[in-house]
């Protein structure tokens, strides 16, 4: 299934993209039944049943091009991201050297989530190097905690685009990411959660950033130093996780940091992350 998150007529909803159109959650039950957000859902594995049972016999009466998208997924807790995942991203940013021997975890604040159409603050009084990083997604289905790599892979419920949007100038000011990576607007996700029998094997998958046409990125998920399994194991390493987590799992090459002159995101620039099967998520620099 493909799931999104929007608003029409002042109203917030979510539901399944059926072609062109949206089977609104409400379809599905009563109003004192319905639940409020896809992470609620995805909780409830009883009403997951219910949609699954009940989805193939209906048909979406929301035009997709009449919503506003919001956030593909609000995680209740933040999103949760690694670093210097793919060796040619970590080498066009530092040398060999740099590879990391464990996992890199970073978060980014809520506030940070906008949806697919949505937004990225240019945040001039803030930052002079804004900067985009395409990713894969991960969002959790269920609560794990020690769970080993060969279980981990059955923990997921989905998949998502991420624009990891970073201020570079303050990662290297405050010698940590949150900051640069928390400022608002700067975690696109979506435009889909699309649910994991639809994607297959992610290691896969292609993903590609854009800025204004131009592709400036261009990788494969199985070009990771540490594969999903092993994301997600070691981060339930004494540490819960709970469904509608959201992890993503790092950027390859291509970064305008990295450029010859360094190329960062300015006021109108239209960035593109693309990951077959799931779509296309588009932001403009305002």
């Amino acid at each position: 299934m493909k799931w999104i998150s929007f608003r029409i007529s002042g109203r917030e909803s979510f539901g399944i993209v059926k072609g062109d159109r949206i089977i609104d959650i409400s379809a599905f039950f009563a109003e004192s039944e319905c639940p409020r957000t896809l992470v609620e859902l995805i909780s409830r594995p009883e009403k997951l049943a219910h949609i699954e049972k009940q989805q193939d016999a209906m048909h979406g009466a929301i035009p997709c091009k009449d919503v506003q998208f919001l956030p593909a997924i609000r995680p209740s807790n933040n999103v949760m991201a690694v670093g210097k995942n793919y060796r040619k991203h970590v080498i066009e940013m530092g040398s060999v050297a740099d590879i990391p021997e464990a996992i890199m975890i970073f978060t980014k604040s809520s506030n940070t989530l906008v949806g697919h159409k949505g937004t990225i603050p240019l945040h001039e009084d803030v930052t002079n190097e804004l900067d985009y990083e395409g990713e894969l997604a991960v969002v959790i289905g269920k609560e794990v905690t020690n769970i080993s790599e060969a279980e981990a892979l059955d923990a997921i419920f989905g998949f998502t685009i991420l624009n990891d949007v970073t201020a570079r100038d303050l990662q290297v000011k405050h010698k940590q990411f949150y900051l640069a990576k928390s400022l608002d607007g700067s975690c696109p996700v979506g435009p889909y959660v699309v649910t994991k029998d639809e994607i297959g094997d992610p290691s896969s998958l292609r993903i590609q950033t854009c800025v204004n046409g131009e592709k400036r990125q261009d990788g494969t998920l199985n070009q990771l130093i540490f594969p999903i399994a092993t994301i997600i194991s070691e981060l339930s390493k004494g540490h819960t996780l709970m469904p509608g987590d959201v992890i993503a799992t790092g950027t390859p090459d291509g970064v305008g940091k990295a450029m010859k002159p360094p190329r960062f995101l300015k006021e109108g620039d239209i960035v593109t992350v693309t990951i077959e099967g799931i779509g296309t998520l588009e932001n403009q620099v305002m």
